[in-house]
Formats: structure tokens, sequence, C-alpha cells
């Protein structure tokens, strides 16, 4: 990744099962995947280890900043509690992009089975909206019609709104690359065909050289691919 150009990151994370003195143990794995301005791709870097938490996500942050990647524009996340707020500790002037698709999910799953279709064209609404003053008027008329059987779900949105719709502030044509995590789960879901073969695996130094001689193959794939 040239480092002298501004790069939106995305991160995620799996757990893989870590079998162990005749244990098994699940361990996650963090990856971050970063897209420069012209479009290219590159894992930027991953951790092999432990249990999900905004505090490893903010030391792996900040090793990538002390490696030089220092200009970021935005930062793409699935809304783990503290992980936005480690993320501006590391870059302060970047940008926070909350995935839709993951508050989408969450909102679903609060809402009755038979409203869940409707909820969801609703929504929908809202984040195809062509800028964010329409989004809000979609909202508006969201609120007015669910906000007595669905208050919470409704507010959460509400409380959410800037993080959730960032995205509106970038140009059109990159909008639905970066207003979800889709690009970071693709790739996760390929490592873990990679391991899932293994069914477990004895240490931590294994795990790790399988992710990363995986990551080497997408990085030598998605040189020369926009």
């Amino acid at each position: 990744m040239n480092q002298k150009i501004p790069v939106t990151v995305l991160s995620g994370y799996f757990y893989f099962a870590l079998n162990s003195r005749d244990t098994v143990e699940k361990e996650v794995i963090y990856v971050v995947l970063g897209v420069n301005e012209e479009g290219f791709r590159e894992i930027l870097d991953f951790f092999v280890g432990g249990q999900e938490s905004a505090h490893v996500w903010q030391e792996i942050l900040q090793q990538l900043y002390n490696r030089g990647v220092k200009e970021v524009l935005l930062g793409v996340f699935d809304g783990l509690p503290g992980l936005e707020e480690a993320f501006k500790t590391v870059y302060p002037k970047a940008d926070v992009q909350r995935c839709v698709v993951h508050k989408v999910r969450n909102t679903l799953h609060r809402v009755r089975k038979k409203d869940q279709f409707e909820v969801a064209e609703g929504l929908k609404l809202i984040y195809c909206a062509t800028n964010k003053e329409m989004a809000l008027q979609m909202f508006q008329q969201f609120e007015s019609k669910w906000s007595s059987k669905y208050p919470r779900e409704v507010q959460s949105w509400a409380n959410e709104w800037d993080v959730l719709l960032t995205f509106m502030e970038y140009p059109s044509r990159i909008r639905s690359v970066i207003y979800m995590t889709h690009a970071i789960e693709r790739t996760i879901k390929e490592i873990r065909k990679r391991l899932k073969p293994m069914n477990s695996l004895s240490s931590l130094e294994a795990a790790e050289k399988v992710v990363y001689l995986t990551i080497q193959d997408f990085n030598e794939k998605w040189a020369g691919r926009k």
C-alpha cells in the first residue's frame, strides 16, 4: 500500500478452534483491510489470539500507524463497543462509518417477524437516499410509522445517525463500497475456507502461518486489480 495515499480501513475478525494440550479453545483472528484512493486493496495487518476487544484493536491500529499508515480518511466498523473510540484515538482526524448492513440486521432481529419485510424496506429508503437531507426525510417517515411500536429500535437509529450516514459525504460512485464491511467479510470468509479443512490447529504459530500465506496470496492477486 502506498502509505502517502489516504487509506480507507475496514476491520473484521473471526474465531477458529485451537486444539492445544487435549483441549479445544476458540481464538480470534483480527484482520485489517485497506483501500487506497486509487481503488487498490491490501490486507495491512492481522493478529492471532485471545478474544475480540476494543483494546486489542487499538494496539493493532497503533502498530499500523507506527509502521507508516498515517493518512487514513475513513474507518469502517461493525459496531463493537469501544472500537470507534479506539480508532479515533489513533486517527483523530479520520471519519467513522458504522456498517449499515450490521445495523439493519440487528434492528430486524428485534422486530416481529410479520413486520420485518416492511421495516427493512423502510430502512432501505433511508440508506439508499441520494443525500443526507433526503435520508432524514425518509427517517422521519420511518419514525412516524414505527416509533410507537418499536421505540428503542427507532431511537437507536437516531442516536447513531452521524456514524451510519458518513458515507453520504463521499462521492456516490464509491458509497456502495464504504457503507458496509462486505469487503472485509468476504475476505475473512476466504481465509476461513483455508483453515476449515484443518479442523483445529495445534498452536497459534500454526494458525499465523496459514493466515500469513493466505494473505500473501490475496495481496499479490489484488496488486493489479482495482
